[in-house]
């Protein structure tokens, strides 16, 4: 007698059974310790606090941002970025607050991960990173050097940049404590949805002529 059909994987998700256990891995790391902490972060911390931490961190990021917006050639997008890092330094306490938004100076978020997408590296199947959470494989690769390129790495004393790196996860944890909740209410399938949403997300990023290949796969 002949056994069940063999489920018919999505293509570009051929590690599925594995990306799958990585997933529940991470969010049981996430029920255990960050989403509680990040809890606690966001009911003690006043808000005005936490959006000085935010506007701190996504000025530091815009370092990178601009280079990678400089190696894809946008020139208008590495415009505003350079203006943005520059007036919310000075002008921002430091990054603190973020002046360059109020004057309507339009953030442009790049990786190199999007770079390379850019300059049509396909993205090559999914991947769900243990702690790091979803990815792909041209994303993955990409990953030392976007370490490589955040200031953080180069703050001197080991332990303010660890303290600095753990401040910048619950921040960010505390951001999405809604989403994710409203995620798990609604979403019948958590994975898939972060799946799709992941993948979604990036070929909009990349977009333009240089990223088709993304949309092929």
């Amino acid at each position: 007698m002949a056994g069940p059909a063999p489920v018919a994987r999505n293509p570009v998700d051929p590690f599925e059974p594995f990306n799958r256990g990585v997933f529940r891995f991470n969010k049981a790391v996430d029920d255990a310790v960050l989403k509680p902490v990040a809890t606690t972060y966001r009911d003690v911390v006043p808000s005005l606090m936490r959006s000085g931490v935010t506007n701190f961190f996504s000025n530091l990021g815009d370092v990178w941002n601009f280079a990678n917006n400089v190696l894809q050639l946008k020139g208008q997008n590495s415009a505003e970025t350079f203006m943005r890092l520059n007036v919310n330094t000075f002008f921002g306490l430091g990054g603190l607050l973020d002046v360059a938004s109020d004057l309507g100076i339009e953030r442009h978020s790049a990786d190199f991960g999007q770079t390379l997408g850019y300059w049509g590296v396909p993205a090559g199947p999914y991947v769900m990173l243990p702690l790091l959470g979803p990815s792909t494989v041209r994303d993955t690769a990409a990953l030392p050097l976007d370490w490589k390129g955040d200031p953080v790495s180069y703050v001197d004393d080991s332990g303010a940049g660890v303290a600095l790196s753990g401040l910048r996860i619950v921040d960010k944890r505390a951001r999405y404590l809604r989403t994710t909740s409203l995620l798990e209410d609604a979403a019948l399938d958590p994975y898939s949805f972060v799946r799709d949403a992941y993948l979604q997300r990036r070929k909009a990023e990349i977009g333009g002529v240089r990223g088709r290949q993304d949309d092929e796969e």
